[in-house]
């Protein structure tokens, strides 16, 4: 049966009757729709840009799609109808037309330095194996890659670039030629460096990242994907490692407090910025909300580019068109008017995925 929906529609601002019909929407009167919602502001589904199904709460790798799919569903009751899975060690293609979960647009296994890594989550390869790797994992996703551009490095003490310039080049090169982007987590100053200028599709994280390098993402259209949830995590990452590493500590907690006006700057310079919570691991479902408070409260982002960043804006970046005539029947409905309170975000009234009522 087809549905309708009535509502102020964002981010056109003006009240529109959308008709559902099956996964696809069209603003032409279909006789006999049921009306679903009638009233309130409507928006394209939400998306979580970087976001890990395949990793369970504790970082250890999922072992079933059950395990995948329950994670989805925590997203998805909290209006994040499409995810882009930032790297799974836990394949799971069969869940790309799940009619139940969000749309997905998937990285494979993080590529990443040997014994530089989370235990068990990434490919870990030395530089001679990378761009194969690179061009193997492409196609264990279906449009993305996610390389590793640094973690800590113990012999140094500190955080260090996970290989040299030319190999982290190559890289990007390798997912290119395969047909798809490619993705870097960097939290570090030269990493970011490496791979701004290598032409990485978007930075996951960037708290290294520099003014200059931040006009140079602008010029290019290098996104960047903040995760500010996850870098609010890096004081008990400094606590932990102090007592062994303390520069890599004090390094930690300096691009934490640093990390909402690096932000700003970003958002200021014209950088792309899309909503991704790192869900999976270390931070919970479900939270991409949050996500958005965080960059309107502390990065300063205005209320009506963070719902792009989270809606249409990001829908149009990974390829899941929104509520356009022939898009994707995606929705999620709000009592009140989102750009005048964010906080309205955490309650959507109802949400339809893939044109049917989740909520």
């Amino acid at each position: 049966m087809a549905l309708h929906v009535r509502g102020v529609l964002l981010p056109d601002d003006e009240v529109r009757d959308i008709w559902l019909v099956g996964d696809r929407v069209t603003f032409e009167p279909v006789p006999g729709a049921e009306t679903i919602a009638d009233g309130g502001f409507v928006l394209p589904g939400l998306i979580d840009a970087h976001c890990h199904i395949g990793i369970a709460r504790g970082g250890a790798p999922i072992t079933s799609l059950d395990q995948a799919r329950e994670l989805a569903r925590v997203d998805r009751d909290a209006g994040v109808l499409a995810i882009r899975d930032a790297g799974s060690p836990y394949p799971y293609p069969e869940l790309d037309d799940d009619p139940e979960l969000p749309r997905l647009a998937r990285a494979g296994r993080h590529v990443a330095p040997p014994k530089r890594y989370l235990r068990d989550i990434g490919v870990e390869v030395g530089a001679a194996e990378v761009a194969a790797t690179v061009t193997e994992q492409a196609r264990a996703g279906n449009g993305w890659v996610k390389l590793v551009g640094d973690w800590i490095d113990r012999g140094v003490g500190d955080l260090a670039p996970a290989w040299d310039a030319a190999t982290m080049t190559a890289a990007v090169e390798a997912a290119h030629a395969a047909g798809v982007r490619a993705a870097v987590h960097t939290f570090s100053e030269s990493a970011v460096e490496i791979m701004v200028r290598a032409g990485v599709d978007s930075v996951e994280h960037g708290t290294g990242l520099s003014l200059d390098l931040i006009d140079e993402m602008a010029r290019r259209g290098t996104a960047l994907v903040p995760t500010m949830i996850n870098i609010q995590t890096f004081g008990g990452i400094a606590d932990q490692a102090r007592a062994k590493f303390p520069g890599y500590a004090d390094h930690m907690l300096a691009l934490r407090d640093r990390f909402p006006e690096v932000v700003r700057s970003a958002y200021e310079a014209g950088v792309p910025i899309y909503v991704g919570t790192d869900a999976g691991g270390g931070i919970d479902h479900g939270l991409a909300a949050e996500e958005m408070l965080l960059l309107h409260e502390r990065a300063g982002m205005p209320a009506v580019d963070v719902l792009a960043a989270a809606s249409w804006g990001a829908r149009d970046w990974l390829g899941f068109p929104g509520l356009v005539e022939g898009g994707l029947a995606d929705l999620v409905v709000y009592a009140e008017d989102p750009r005048t309170d964010l906080r309205v975000v955490r309650n959507p009234s109802r949400i339809v995925l893939r044109g049917r009522p989740i909520r």
